[in-house]
Parts: C-alpha cells; sequence; structure tokens
C-alpha cells in the first residue's frame, strides 16, 4: 500500500535527526527543536510555501508527543469536527492527561466563526493547535488567536538540501528509489535542484517521473541526463499569489529597486518575475507612475511623462508587447535622478492644514471678480506678477499663521539643482533687499 503511495508522500523524514532545511528554526539547540524534544510545545503557526515542511514537522511531532494527536484539514473540518476534538480533550476518561495536539493543515481557509471556536480551547491550554498555512497568517488568522500562538516562518529549502534529499532517496531501499538501478548526471540532479525552486514536493515528483518514464539499458540500469531531467521539470513554478505575501513582496522590492538610483538591473528582474507570473500590465504601469512621481519628481519630470505614456500603451497593446514599453518605463525611473521633495513638501503641508488652525486667504489674493467683492475688500493691492521682473512680484501669499513656514527643499539632483540655484538666488537677493532697507 505504501507503495503506491507518491514518492514525496513515502520519503517524509519521521524524527527530528532526518528532517531537511529550516535551521533557523528547528537545527540543534534552537526554540523549536528543544520544545519538541521536550514534549513542552505550545500553540505554534507554520508558515512558508509549498514543499518546505510543515506537515511533515507536525507528522514528526506526532511521534515525539505524549499527548493525543489530531489531524484535521482546514478545507474540510468544520465546527462540528472541532468542537469533537475539543470534547475529546477535556474528556479525562478517554484522555486522562487533559489536552490534545490539534494539527491544522490549511489554517488560513478556516473562517471567523471557525478560528472563534478554536480561541477557548486553545485559551485554556487543552488544545495546543499546529497550523500550516501557505498564506500570511497576519492576514488570515484572527488577531486572538495570533496572540496566543508563536508563528515559525519556513523558508525555501536550498539546492544543497533538495539535492541531498534526491540522493537519500535514490539510496533508500525501503521507501524510496534504492531497489532500482538508478544512474543520475550531476548536472540533471542540479538542473531538478534549481528549476524545484525550494520545494522538495515537486524535486523528488520530478525524480519519480524520470524513473518511471525512463526504459533501462539492456543491464537493468536507468540513466537519466540532462535531457530527461528537463522533460520532467520544464519549468518551476512562479510563487506569486496576486493577493498573498510573494505578490506584495516582489511589488515592494520591484519599487524598492526603482527608488534607488541606478539599479536598473534589479529593477528588469522583479519586472520579470511579475511579468512571467502574469501580472497585469496596468498593475505594472500604476507602480512606476507612482515612483516616477514620488522618487524622482522634479529631478526628472521627463520620467513621469515616459511613465503616463507607458501606462497609456500598455492599454492599447497588451502582452506580449506591453513588457518593452514597461521595461522602457522602468528604467527610465530607475536611471533618473532622484527627488522626493514634492511628496515631503505636499505631506508636511497636509500635515499642518489638518492639525493647525486654518489661516485666512490674505486679502489681496482673494476673488475679487463676482458682484459686491470689491466692496469687501478683496484683491486690494494684488500685484500682477507679469508686470514684475522674472514674473515675480513680492507680496503676501501665505496666511498670516504661516508666514515664513517652508515646505519645498529642492535636493541637488538633476534638474531640480537648477531649481534650487534660482530659490537660492532669489532668497539671496531678497535678505539684500532687506539689508538696504535696514531690516
Amino acid at each position: 500500500m505504501e507503495q503506491q503511495m507518491p514518492l514525496a508522500a513515502r520519503m517524509r523524514p519521521v524524527t527530528l535527526e532526518e528532517f531537511v532545511g529550516q535551521r533557523q528554526i528547528i537545527g540543534k539547540n534552537k526554540l523549536l527543536y528543544r520544545a519538541i524534544k521536550g514534549d513542552r510545545l505550545s500553540s505554534v503557526i507554520f508558515y512558508g510555501p509549498p514543499g518546505t515542511g510543515k506537515t511533515t514537522l507536525a507528522k514528526i511531532i506526532s511521534h515525539e508527543t505524549k499527548y493525543k494527536f489530531i489531524q484535521l484539514n482546514a478545507v474540510t473540518a468544520g465546527v462540528k469536527e472541532i468542537r469533537e476534538a475539543a470534547s475529546e480533550a477535556r474528556n479525562t476518561l478517554l484522555n486522562p492527561k487533559g489536552k490534545i495536539v490539534l494539527f491544522f493543515d490549511e489554517i488560513h481557509r478556516l473562517n471567523k466563526g471557525q478560528q472563534d471556536v478554536l480561541l477557548p480551547y486553545v485559551e485554556d491550554g487543552s488544545i495546543i493547535l499546529i497550523g500550516a498555512t501557505t498564506e500570511n497568517p497576519y492576514f488570515e488568522v484572527n488577531k486572538a488567536l495570533l496572540s496566543r500562538s508563536t508563528i515559525f516562518r519556513f523558508e525555501p529549502l536550498c539546492d544543497a538540501d533538495i539535492r541531498m534529499l534526491m540522493e537519500r532517496t535514490l539510496k533508500d531501499k525501503e521507501k524510496g528509489l534504492g531497489n532500482t538501478p538508478v544512474k543520475i548526471d550531476s548536472d540533471a540532479m542540479d538542473h531538478i535542484a534549481m528549476l524545484s525552486d525550494g520545494d522538495a514536493r515537486v524535486a523528488l515528483n520530478a525524480l519519480e517521473l524520470a524513473v518511471l518514464t525512463t526504459e533501462p539499458d539492456p543491464y537493468g540500469v536507468i540513466s537519466i541526463d540532462l535531457k530527461t531531467a528537463g522533460e520532467c521539470i520544464q519549468q518551476k513554478t512562479l510563487k506569486y499569489d496576486k493577493n498573498g505575501d510573494d505578490h506584495y513582496d516582489i511589488v515592494s522590492a520591484f519599487i524598492k529597486s526603482m527608488r534607488n538610483y541606478m539599479e536598473p538591473d534589479a529593477v528588469l528582474y522583479w519586472l520579470a518575475r511579475m511579468i512571467a507570473s502574469g501580472e497585469k500590465p496596468e498593475f505594472i504601469a500604476r507602480r512606476i507612475i507612482i515612483c516616477a512621481a514620488e522618487d524622482v519628481g522634479l529631478a526628472s519630470p521627463a520620467a513621469l511623462q515616459v511613465a503616463v505614456a507607458a501606462s497609456q500603451a500598455v492599454e492599447r497593446i497588451g502582452w506580449p508587447e506591453s513588457r518593452i514599453v514597461l521595461a522602457e518605463a522602468a528604467l527610465m525611473v530607475a536611471c533618473s535622478p532622484k527627488s522626493n521633495s514634492s511628496c515631503v513638501g505636499i505631506d508636511k503641508a497636509l500635515e499642518d492644514v489638518r492639525n493647525q488652525r486654518s489661516g485666512q486667504v490674505p486679502v489681496n489674493l482673494r476673488d475679487s471678480h463676482y458682484k459686491g467683492a470689491r466692496q469687501l475688500g478683496h484683491g486690494a493691492g494684488y500685484k500682477y506678477s507679469h508686470d514684475y521682473p522674472m514674473g515675480r512680484a513680492i507680496q503676501q501669499y501665505m496666511p498670516e499663521e504661516f508666514q515664513g513656514k517652508k515646505y519645498y527643499f529642492p535636493r541637488e539632483a538633476g534638474n531640480e539643482a537648477r531649481i534650487r540655484q534660482r530659490l537660492d538666488q532669489i532668497l539671496g537677493d531678497m535678505e539684500e533687499r532687506d539689508k538696504a532697507r535696514g531690516k
């Protein structure tokens, strides 16, 4: 019966010593390792990509703990099953220890009501909860349940760990492929490890497929070369849930790479990750526009023009040609001098508008076009800017309470350096004039 199971399921480690990867949380003398070995585990949530050992570690705990272990899947289990498990935990006749270890696979699929049912049992300790999820628990799990659990993040396995698992599988005569004469080239194994992208299940499934579909030679040996490996794992599965963690992390990396001055290669890499994962071109274009306005600003106003033009272009042409348009716009932003002075300035002004007393519009700036405005004195003393040198008329433009307040501080970057030079010159001229007047 066991031999009919998929190879990845048969090769699950059953002891902590056999467990591969996640040394940052399950290495010897780490907190989780000591808690499992000492059977002192409290409620935990295992969070990370598929094929990284979350369910495997939960099953290892089932062998290590002295408490009754119950496994449920959030897809099929509901409130009834949760209450039955809790009832069994509190039944001292059937369960003298008064508590159970409850493993909930895909815990993010439990709705709020189901999670609320779990809460009192987790709180009083009658249920030691182990939740496994590929989704960010901070988004998907109730805060009350989170506060009573320790979250352990699982990382994708490194290529060396994947190779170790494949080599172990090829030698294991009881559960693996040790009874089958298999010869696999080193570059074929490297190829499977690389394209599995840290997912042990994907790697072992590819290895099993290669063995099952390759004819043995006259001596009964199954030889797997790079070509065979390539056919069994042709393209890695990109981890990019558009509503999940990978989506936000990759978008964040893309934006932060564009924000930095002259980081074009990283920008193209993260852009390619989004494109290959099927992200909508309109979404990417919006991110580029925002970055052009927020992080490039007046240092290179042309970046915003290119970004807006790219947004209009991708709406018309779609994939695959949009990749070129988006690359051009993203590189324009990445390679432009940077200034966030516009963003900083408007945010400071908004803060004052929201938190300080509203100032009155100076009389000279008030609208004087409607009937009766002039009788109220509106517009009195206004100086028409075009009547003065360089179009600059010296008069009051800010409310009285905000006179002298500064929001815009141009940077020494690109075009904005020239703006700063002109502002400094104007301020210098004003100071000279004030000195001449004896102020």
